[in-house]
């Protein structure tokens, strides 16, 4: 009766329905296409989608997840659960078990369709956040051998906005070398060093190959904001995002290992070193440092600013220190650190003791030395390995993860797929799963 009574009103609120129904109709039609093309990945390789949706993530993270093989539970691993630990450790002692090396050969084949290659390989080929594309990040990465473990630590750091330098020894194998390059042209961004060292261990070589890397990433397009060196043994702790959201703490600083050297080193830089295919003491002994520069103690891994790196090149008191540092004993484990502590260059910290940072304070590596494992409660630095000893360091197992990610470290090292492959596998799947969520 009241609609009767007021049919006009009546028929004016039916219409009002009917077009709320209409639209909601289109908006959730519009919603499902708006979401269908956000969730293309062609799309968005090309940078037409800057976030992503809680779904798209979903979606994403199925086509591009890492999950570890076999029965294993990856979880509990992560989480110090023993009892799974230990089924890994004791898998690792069966041959039968053994993963089966992929080959230089293999990716020669492999990476003939570049397109299929990052696909099967599920490369992350867009920016997970604007906070990451906003800070690309430099590589230099040393590598002489073992090309899966490049391969597989390219792509777990892998990320469209940063820029990644590969030295090759000049000793490696030629289709060592083919299958690096093979790799590397898949990728804008991605590029092996424009001059190949013969790295010999503890010579000058080293450092060497990390500075060409360094001088080739200063003429890239990419404007990164922070270099980190690697070698084909290092493995992420952390992911991208978390990377990028450390460097930008440091504010400007440098991070690396730093301190003032123990006695039974000195003879490292106190004579002249002649270099065949191993390093010799001479009788010579060395001048001082230039500068009357004081020499610190610290190791090859480092987390550099951009004006750092540049400073190498241009400021006379590090081009002379370089020059100076060329005929010694592994120059790597004391040029970095002391250039750290030279108020000339930008991101230094000051040459007093308070600033001394040994390798567990400083962000850059996360190494286990044989001689300083043992019982924390009773003041070991840190738990045994739970893998082997190569060269008094420790290859990490899969016992050893639930420390490792308890860490501040960027990467860790040292990592051999031959040694324990589980490890190496729940480190992808949890950073993978990590990048995502």
């Amino acid at each position: 009766m009241v609609c009767w009574k007021r049919k006009n009103l009546c028929w004016w609120n039916l219409r009002g329905f009917i077009w709320g129904c209409v639209l909601l109709v289109i908006t959730t039609m519009m919603r499902h296409v708006s979401q269908s093309l956000e969730c293309n990945l062609e799309n968005t390789i090309r940078g037409t989608t800057k976030t992503l949706s809680a779904n798209c993530k979903n979606q994403y993270y199925e086509i591009l997840s890492l999950p570890a093989n076999g029965q294993k539970n990856c979880s509990k691993i992560i989480k110090g659960d023993t009892d799974e630990v230990r089924q890994t450790l004791i898998e690792n002692l069966i041959v039968k078990n053994k993963k089966p090396t992929v080959t230089e050969a293999d990716y020669l084949t492999i990476t003939n369709n570049c397109k299929l290659f990052k696909e099967n390989r599920k490369y992350i080929m867009f920016s997970l956040s604007e906070e990451e594309e906003a800070f690309p990040i430099a590589y230099s990465m040393v590598i002489h051998d073992d090309i899966e473990m490049f391969e597989r630590l390219l792509r777990v750091i892998y990320m469209p906005q940063n820029v990644y330098c590969v030295h090759v020894d000049e000793k490696a194998t030629d289709i060592f070398k083919k299958a690096v390059r093979a790799i590397t042209s898949c990728f804008d961004n991605v590029f092996v060093a424009s001059k190949l060292e013969k790295v010999v261990y503890a010579s000058w070589s080293r450092v060497q190959a990390d500075l060409n890397c360094m001088e080739d990433l200063l003429k890239s397009e990419v404007q990164w904001k922070y270099l980190i060196n690697t070698c084909g043994t290092d493995f992420p702790l952390k992911t991208n995002k978390e990377i990028v959201q450390i460097l930008k703490f440091l504010n400007g600083k440098n991070s690396m290992e730093s301190e003032k050297p123990p006695v039974y080193k000195k003879w490292r830089w106190e004579y002249h070193f002649k270099v065949t295919n191993k390093v010799e003491r001479t009788t010579i002994k060395k001048t001082a440092p230039p500068f009357h520069t004081v020499i610190f103690s610290g190791n090859a891994y480092i987390v550099v600013t951009k004006e750092f790196v540049k400073s190498l090149f241009e400021e006379p008191i590090a081009l002379q220190l370089i020059e100076w540092s060329n005929d010694t004993y592994s120059p790597d484990e004391f040029l970095w650190a002391t250039l750290h502590r030279i108020p000339e260059m930008p991101g230094y910290v000051p040459a007093n003791s308070k600033y001394d940072s040994s390798d567990l304070n400083a962000i850059a590596r996360l190494v286990k030395w044989a001689d300083l494992e043992g019982d924390i409660r009773k003041g070991a630095p840190y738990t045994e390995c739970t893998g082997k000893h190569r060269r008094a360091v420790c290859v990490y197992g899969t016992g050893d993860l639930n420390w490792l990610l308890q860490q501040h470290h960027l990467f860790a090292n040292k990592f051999d797929s031959k040694v324990d492959n589980h490890a190496i596998q729940c480190l992808e799947e949890y950073l993978r799963q990590k990048s995502f969520y």
